[in-house]
């Protein structure tokens, strides 16, 4: 039986928003968000363990124009040592989830942090994804 778990990373460098979704649902729900301080790895491998996740989908950030940008590479590097963890590390451009996050938390009328903006954009970006990925 394969796996039907997924996982998305919204890679900050002070945070990283977590995301999971089951695909026999397809829906994206904000999971947690992890604070980078030398475990997040560790945290990580934990997270697709226990999800039994085999894909991580990691937000792609890129400046308006569609270019790379230094934070592109930053979370380009922080993904190459995902590699061991699972089979499938998939790209998945990040553009204004941020914003759309926070408009949703704003929506919603409770307090909310940035930590639950970052876990909430990893849930919009794994949704965009299920969505043009798998109908």
């Amino acid at each position: 039986m394969s796996k039907r778990a997924l996982i998305c990373l919204d890679v900050g460098e002070k945070r990283i928003g977590v995301a999971v979704a089951d695909l026999s649902v397809r829906i994206a729900i904000p999971y947690d968000t992890i604070v980078v301080d030398g475990d997040e790895l560790k945290m990580i491998a934990t997270i697709i363990q226990s999800e039994d996740a085999d894909t991580v989908v990691v937000g792609y950030p890129r400046n308006q124009l569609g270019d790379a940008t230094a934070q592109t590479r930053y979370v380009e590097r922080f993904a190459k040592q995902l590699e061991p963890m699972v089979s499938t590390i998939i790209f998945q451009d990040e553009s204004l989830t941020s914003v759309l996050a926070e408009q949703r938390l704003k929506d919603q009328g409770g307090p909310y942090t940035k930590a639950d903006i970052d876990a909430q954009a990893a849930a919009i970006i794994l949704q965009d994804y299920i969505e043009s990925h798998h109908g």
